[in-house]
């Protein structure tokens, strides 16, 4: 690192900032259960973030790239003016770098990369598969990761982690219709018994996909579960909307100590950063900008307790010990999985795409799979249509399950209720 910081240091920058990032990582990729190909990887990737205050320090920009390992001094510095030229023509509002911190290391425990890649393709041979609905393809990547983050103000850390991805397709078929259904999983350490049950219920919708009828047109105020990842963009507003830089930029209307709503009939979100996670691909003692990440909760009882975020909007709103969040969980609510499937209702498990707008709240899309529960009890499995409405109309009566389940480096409730969509059918 030191020639990196000397011609940091000498091109007129007036901060820095450093990431240095090694990876080791193992890769394998399947057809069926017949391994078709593997690789190693030994990888490094470095970035440089440089700024630049004006002459009366009233405004100060940055600018950034990322450096090959193998560059020479000549292109470093080449690079680096260049970025500092890039940052004096861009006018933010100044403010200072974090400092260094005592920070406590995270006490997950990683595995070694066989270990890992063992556990991934065990797991994946104990599928239960038929003729009619079985694994086509998966690919598995391990990684062993190690992060060094450095900056002008004498911050020097390192963290060790490990990355594991597993892109997976499965096929079903029935009387020459075949399709298949795709999924990509991120861990930090595998999860074998939640992994298995995944893939088996996706075994089951690529079944179910091939019998489904058409959606029925439920309209407006209609009622959805949502059981799968769908749930994540539905938290993900919320945690969007706790971040200094929507504070800043306008599109949170969020006030600290005011509550989402007047008239709560569903459950209260309660929302946490949290430091460590296990099995999450994001265990850092710090963020990557150096700051210490820190057990926190930013919303309780659907009332915001406290907004976070990276260094720059953070100091823009006077925020302390701020930071930005690597690993989030929300609280189990008050329903177990059988009353937040009563009634009449659609528990959609494949979507085209399912997006919340974290600045509008809007609520989009296209139904692949779902299951319809009519008034007298009858499941049926139904496709296409679309989910529509908004966020806005629906945390106030929102229904959340008791028991919660971790994808990636969020735990949130397995299932939740939102009783005011509207459901466009194809019948």
């Amino acid at each position: 690192m030191r020639k990196y910081i000397d011609i940091l240091n000498s091109c007129g920058a007036d901060a820095w900032e450093i990431s240095d990032i090694k990876t080791r990582g193992w890769e394998f990729y399947f057809i069926g259960h017949r391994l078709d190909q593997n690789r190693a990887r030994d990888v490094e990737h470095i970035r440089l973030k440089v700024f630049k205050c004006s002459e009366d320090g009233t405004s100060m920009g940055f600018a950034s790239a990322e450096i090959s390992p193998t560059e020479t001094p000549d292109g470093i510095e080449k690079t680096v003016r260049d970025l500092v030229y890039q940052a004096s023509l861009v006018r933010n509002k100044p403010y200072s770098l974090n400092k260094p911190l005592a920070c406590e290391p995270v006490r997950i425990e990683t595995s070694s990369l066989d270990e890992e890649a063992s556990s991934f393709i065990d797991t994946l041979k104990s599928i239960s598969e038929t003729d009619t609905e079985f694994i086509n393809s998966y690919e598995i990547f391990v990684n062993s990761n190690r992060r060094r983050s450095l900056n002008s103000e004498g911050i020097d850390i390192e963290d060790n982690y490990n990355t594991s991805t597993l892109d997976l397709v499965v096929n079903a078929r029935k009387g020459g219709h075949e399709i298949e259904l795709y999924r990509l999983y991120e861990f930090g350490k595998c999860d074998p018994d939640q992994l298995r049950t995944d893939i088996e219920q996706l075994l089951k919708y690529g079944r179910d996909r091939l019998i489904a009828g058409p959606t029925p047109n439920l309209g407006e105020h209609s009622s959805i579960v949502l059981s799968t990842d769908a749930v994540l963009p539905v938290f993900t507003s919320f945690l969007d909307n706790l971040n200094a830089a929507f504070l800043v930029r306008g599109f949170s209307s969020f006030q600290i100590g005011k509550p989402l709503s007047e008239s709560f009939r569903g459950d209260r979100i309660t929302l946490r950063s949290v430091r460590e996670l296990e099995g999450s691909p994001s265990n850092f003692a710090c963020d990557e900008e150096g700051a210490p990440v820190l057990d926190a909760i930013l919303m309780e009882n659907g009332t915001p307790r406290k907004f976070i975020g990276g260094r720059m909007f953070s100091q823009y709103l006077g925020l302390e010990d701020s930071f930005s969040v690597t690993n989030w969980s929300v609280s189990g609510g008050s329903c177990d999985h059988e009353s937040i499937r009563s009634g009449e209702f659609l528990e959609v498990v494949e979507f085209s795409d399912f997006q919340v707008d974290s600045i509008t709240g809007d609520i989009f899309g296209e139904i692949r799979l779902a299951y319809y529960h009519d008034k007298e009890g009858n499941i049926t499995p139904v496709s296409g249509g679309s989910v529509s409405g908004s966020m806005l109309d629906n945390i106030s009566c929102m229904y959340m399950t008791r028991e919660t389940r971790r994808y990636a480096n969020a735990e949130v409730p397995a299932a939740i209720r939102l009783d005011n969509v509207t459901i466009t059918g194809l019948e």
